[in-house]
């Protein structure tokens, strides 16, 4: 965990994915920002690149309107010379259409992942999102299309043999999916979508144990999560997607952890070797490559750094970010209220704003009220004001 330099940042813009898993194995897990409808914009990226995050997601993108509308185009993704690594998501039922936006941002993005967890009814009423769960072999077909359709297009799409390459064209294509219940199921879906293991058809995959019908207030499947990355962890890196709301409490213990204290102990009862001591109930998960966040980061930015609860160094990186690459109003505000509320730490008295100063917040009618508010708030609690770059331009 911690924090990336200029120089770092530069050099993870420009870095194949598959290399990042592959410096991190056997040392630390992988951090992922997960994709977020409207919130996983740049500034917020950036921002949590900064505090330690490895890769991030875009908001899912419709490749059929990404496409066809250059207006699509420019809202749905915006990036930076300087990273932080991004994985272009996409929502698709169509290889052509999938190829077709995986070649228009391969020259901007580490990599492109196919959305086949997203379980809102609209999507799965096109046949996008967790409605492909049903359809393994359309999921093969478009990540093998587009795989093939990047190749002829110049692009390094060879896995662990692109690692270093060196026109930096190196890309990855990869798969995020839901659980069935008949975990059967899953498990030929996943066989059918990775093909042969010597020539697999995807760099990765991620793996949110939840079905297409769970609500997200209930627990995460962690016999799905420990059958499924037990399978097929030595044949590719897993992210696992859901309930990773703070590092101290996470449902699953692993070598790869970094130890983190608790309100019960000063650290998850393991042994040296990061074995789970007998009595632990929490399955250990030595397969397991990364841990992918939504909801925990919206609130806390820093959460892959160490930090139990968002800090107002977290808000300050986060405004900076937002001069360079400016966001509307409402969703920079939403992204204020998010952090400086209670959050998913254990401490859910640490909230920077009270819930009267987050409604004044959400009342401001521009960007500059809000840099005088958060000021204000700041002075009060005696704290230095928000580092100030060029706000004019917002």
């Amino acid at each position: 965990m911690g924090r990336h330099t200029d120089q770092e940042r530069q050099t993870c813009a420009r870095t194949h994915p598959l290399k990042i898993f592959d410096v991190a194995k056997g040392r630390h897990l992988v951090y992922a920002c997960a994709p977020m409808v409207r919130y996983s914009k740049l500034a917020f990226r950036q921002t949590v690149h900064h505090f330690g995050t490895h890769l991030c997601w875009s908001p899912m993108i419709l490749a059929k309107e990404f496409n066809r509308s250059s207006y699509a185009r420019d809202f749905d993704l915006t990036m930076s010379t300087t990273g932080p690594p991004t994985i272009a998501q996409f929502g698709s039922n169509s290889s052509l259409e999938l190829a077709r936006a995986s070649c228009l941002v391969a020259p901007f993005v580490n990599g492109v992942d196919l959305n086949c967890g997203c379980p809102q009814s609209w999507a799965c009423a096109e046949t996008l999102g967790a409605a492909l769960m049903e359809k393994r072999e359309l999921v093969r077909d478009m990540v093998v299309a587009t795989r093939d359709r990047l190749k002829e297009e110049g692009w390094g799409v060879g896995k662990e043999a692109d690692i270093e390459n060196l026109e930096g064209k190196g890309r990855s294509v990869s798969v995020k999916i839901r659980v069935h219940k008949d975990l059967r199921k899953t498990v030929d879906f996943i066989n059918t979508v990775l093909g042969d293991e010597q020539n697999r058809n995807i760099d990765w995959l991620t793996i949110h144990p939840r079905t297409r019908y769970t609500q997200s207030s209930v627990p995460i499947n962690l016999e799905a999560l420990e059958l499924l990355t037990d399978m097929f962890g030595d044949k590719l890196p897993i992210l696992v997607s859901g309930d990773v709301f703070t590092l101290s409490a996470l449902p699953y213990t692993s070598h790869l952890l970094e130890q983190q204290p608790t309100f019960t102990s000063t650290a998850y009862n393991q042994d040296p070797n990061g074995v789970p001591a007998s009595g632990n109930t929490r399955p250990h998960l030595p397969k397991l490559a990364g841990l992918m966040s939504a909801r925990a980061l919206l609130t806390n930015p820093a959460l892959f750094a160490g930090h139990a609860t968002c800090t107002w160094e977290s808000v300050d990186v986060f405004m900076n970010n937002v001069a360079r690459a400016p966001l509307p109003l409402k969703i920079g505000v939403h992204h204020l209220a998010e952090m400086c509320g209670a959050g998913f730490g254990l401490d859910r008295s640490s909230a920077l704003l009270s819930k009267a100063e987050r409604i004044r917040l959400n009342e401001m009618a521009t960007w500059l009220d809000v840099i005088d508010f958060m000021d204000e708030i700041k002075r009060a609690k005696r704290n230095e004001p928000l580092t100030r770059l060029t706000m004019d331009t917002l």
